[in-house]
């Protein structure tokens, strides 16, 4: 398991040097100049070139991109345009609230799609699994902006119940305020995933019921319950740790969509306003935060296989 890791995190490092480049090209050389963001019609061609020899703009991409890969190299991941801050301090102040919302989705999606997915798989075709296969195919096809607005529009300007955006009331610093908070973003966030997950622990149920340790177990006694748990269930993990893996890709795509609408401060509305000013630093810095944790997620989900399933840890080892 050791040489497993290992060479999943080996195979890490040129992913996200390609990631690195593309994205600095696509950046880089997208249509416009970041410079207009920053001129008026008072400056001259002076102060205008000026601006873009201070933002490092004046030189090929090529010696921009190595200038900024040897300052990563260092911990330093560029000064914003914008903010005039730190890129690293920036993401600090930020990630902990990206993370704790995404996190808490997370979660919530697995309690709650697993026994929807047991629960579906157990009574194929009957009204139960018909009922939550409609809710399924409503939580895959539904827009998420459209869900945290009309979510925005029933719970906070109707019914008044929650707030409507932002992280915590001003002059108050209560565990249930910033739960109040988190509500809408994380039921956003988190109804794709719950539908997803759901249908794939259906289809992985209703195969495994098929199996025939299934028959053995119930031929020796075992009640429909103590198969579900005992055997069926740890069969039916397997997939939903691949997914979590895949789905980390949507839930930093979401946080751009659901922290922009509900103005949560994360990384997804930092991101968003480093693509709106053109801030090349943030949104580089983004980028590879985003990168590193899409890559981490899916090894750790690599890697919790083999615990998970003994057969694939032999096969590692062998």
């Amino acid at each position: 398991m050791k040489n497993f890791v290992l060479k999943r995190v080996l195979q890490i490092i040129p992913v996200i040097f390609l990631v690195s480049v593309f994205a600095f090209l696509i950046i880089n050389l997208a249509p416009g100049d970041p410079v207009n963001m920053y001129i008026d019609s008072s400056m001259t061609e002076q102060d205008v070139e000026r601006i873009r020899v201070e933002m490092g703009l004046d030189q090929p991409v090529h010696v921009r991109y190595v200038k900024w890969i040897k300052n990563v190299a260092k911990g330093d991941l560029g000064y914003s345009i914008v903010n005039h801050q730190p890129v690293s301090t920036l993401i600090k102040e930020r990630i902990p609230a990206t993370v704790g919302l995404m996190g808490t989705s997370l979660l919530i999606s697995i309690i709650i799609s697993i026994p929807l997915g047991l629960i579906a798989g157990l009574n194929k075709n009957k009204k139960i699994d018909n009922v939550i296969g409609f809710v399924s195919y409503i939580g895959v096809s539904i827009p998420s902006f459209w869900f945290a607005i009309l979510l925005i529009v029933l719970f906070s300007l109707i019914l008044k119940w929650l707030p409507s955006n932002g992280m915590r009331t001003v002059g108050v610093e209560s565990m249930w305020d910033l739960i109040k908070h988190g509500i809408m973003p994380v039921i956003v966030l988190s109804l794709y995933n719950i539908a997803v997950f759901t249908r794939y622990i259906r289809a992985n149920t209703i195969s495994q019921l098929s199996e025939d340790y299934v028959m053995t177990a119930t031929a020796k006694g075992l009640s429909r319950n103590e198969v579900l748990i005992k055997h069926i269930l740890k069969n039916c993990l397997l997939p939903i740790i691949t997914l979590v893996g895949m789905n980390l890709a949507h839930l930093v795509s979401g946080a751009f969509i659901t922290e922009t609408v509900f103005g949560w401060p994360g990384m997804g509305s930092l991101g968003m306003s480093g693509i709106l000013s053109r801030d090349y630093p943030v949104i580089m810095g983004f980028t590879m935060l985003s990168c590193l944790l899409l890559v981490i997620g899916n090894m750790l989900a690599d890697t919790l296989y083999g615990v998970i399933d003994p057969r694939i840890k032999q096969g590692v080892k062998s």
